[in-house]
């Protein structure tokens, strides 16, 4: 698979016919076995790849992703299919009226929607092993799980089935899948990208982005989807802020983040920081008071929300929830209102604690996962000395941070030695607010310097 601008640039010239290029996405998906998908749109996809065809044949201009395929988690709303979010619960609701502003704005752009991705239920996980719909497999070795919640985002990339997909983030669920699976990611600023159209999880902290094999990808993907959404609150007033054009002409200031952040890092992960560290001329480490407080924060704020959405569907189809999330939705909808009240006063310290930090640095550095992708079916992995729960230990290293809504980009590197030498582990990038430009300049530093790629899964 060629990334997107490579496809779209082809088919603009007329060197690919966008059915040509569908037929070999269509036949990619039924091939693989990672279990990506779980609904691919074909009747839709042909349709759409047909019109990008005549409107070139007609001598049209087109659009900067004209042809190109892409896929969504299943939580994005489809016109004509049902938004599962990976429940049995909604797969007998009624198939969405209209699609999601984000997808809109992608077939706006000349992008083919192929399908629909796996995803743990609710988005509530970090690793897609769901149980409805089956796991989401690691393309890098499919006895490992591929990270989630937007498991099916990022494998569908890795495995090479489409170069961009969307996913979303509350607590990591883009940042841990990117990391295991070995592709980039952006979790924008909270309120950046309009969240209508999609099955809520945590008001408060969630985030929509993307996942792609390349950054320029990603950048032109987050560019053509901003703009302000006046159904969603938070990003009703946000301007429309380029970002690919400058992705090469950014001199930054970078730092690592220690502390917390390095005492929770497996060795394959303070390999990764230390090489990015290298490339991108960090020298400096800085530690946020306050981190594991943030993270604890985060738990509460999101049991509790999530299970205030779920509390009626909970009473009254108990059995049909996957046991995993059943019990920890059930258990934050318990949660007592003061104990949410002081999660959210160590969410506003803490935000006030990190941001004096970007007067200083740019771009702050921290891996996304403790370790590498775990086999599927772990229970428990060995951090700091401690036996710690496998699903929620996942999250360590990005709750903190999308905790205070921060943009952070993902990006893959490879320094993995014996059993784990074929398995990525990603970096963070992370920026001020509303500077999304600063993290994917520092990925494309990266990747321009061979040290973070998306590397083609062995087939």
């Amino acid at each position: 698979m060629n990334s997107a601008l490579t496809l779209a640039s082809q088919i603009a010239a007329g060197q690919r016919r966008a059915v040509d290029v569908l037929d070999d996405t269509l036949a990619r998906i039924r091939a693989d076995g990672s279990n990506a998908f779980t609904e691919v749109t074909q009747a839709r996809a042909r349709r759409e790849a047909a019109e990008i065809d005549a409107r070139r044949e007609r001598g049209e201009p087109l659009p900067p992703l004209a042809g190109v395929p892409y896929a969504v988690k299943n939580l994005f709303d489809i016109a004509g299919v049902v938004t599962l979010a990976g429940a049995k619960v909604n797969a007998a609701n009624a198939p969405a009226h209209q699609d999601g502003p984000l997808i809109s704005r992608l077939r706006a752009a000349g992008a083919v929607l192929v399908g629909a991705l796996n995803m743990d239920e609710h988005a509530y996980g970090f690793t897609t092993e769901n149980s409805h719909y089956g796991p989401c497999r690691n393309p890098h070795d499919p006895d490992r799980i591929a990270g989630g919640s937007s498991g099916g985002s990022a494998a569908a990339v890795a495995a090479g089935l489409v170069p961009l997909t969307l996913g979303s983030d509350t607590n990591g669920s883009i940042r841990v899948p990117a990391s295991l699976c070995g592709v980039f990611g952006l979790k924008p600023t909270y309120g950046r990208l309009p969240r209508s159209g999609s099955f809520p999880f945590v008001y408060g902290l969630d985030h929509l982005g993307a996942l792609a094999g390349t950054v320029p990808d990603l950048a032109l993907a987050y560019d053509l989807m901003q703009g302000p959404w006046a159904d969603d609150p938070a990003c009703a007033q946000r301007p429309l802020e380029a970002t690919l054009p400058a992705l090469d002409e950014r001199p930054l200031r970078v730092a690592v983040l220690g502390g917390y952040f390095d005492d929770w890092a497996g060795p394959q992960a303070r390999r990764s920081v230390a090489a990015a560290a290298s490339v991108l001329g960090a020298r400096d480490v800085v530690t946020l008071q306050g981190a594991d407080q943030a993270r604890a924060a985060a738990f509460i704020i999101t049991g509790a929300e999530g299970g205030a959405l779920h509390r009626h569907q909970l009473i009254a189809r108990y059995d049909d929830y996957e046991p995993y999330s059943r019990d920890r939705l059930v258990a934050g909808s318990l949660i007592p209102a003061t104990w949410v009240t002081q999660a959210q006063r160590i969410r506003q310290r803490f935000r006030e604690a990190v941001l004096p930090w970007f007067a200083q640095y740019d771009v702050l550095i921290a891996p996304a996962t403790p370790v590498p992708a775990t086999p599927i079916g772990t229970d428990t992995l060995t951090l700091a000395g401690r036996a710690m729960p496998a699903r929620a230990s996942m999250g360590l290293l990005t709750q903190p941070i999308s905790c205070i809504g921060l943009p952070v980009a993902t990006a893959p590197l490879w320094q993995g030695e014996g059993d784990t030498a074929h398995l990525p582990l990603g970096v963070q990038l992370i920026a001020a607010p509303w500077r999304e430009d600063l993290c994917l300049a520092a990925a494309r530093a990266l990747e321009r310097a061979g040290l973070a790629a998306c590397r083609k899964a062995a087939a």
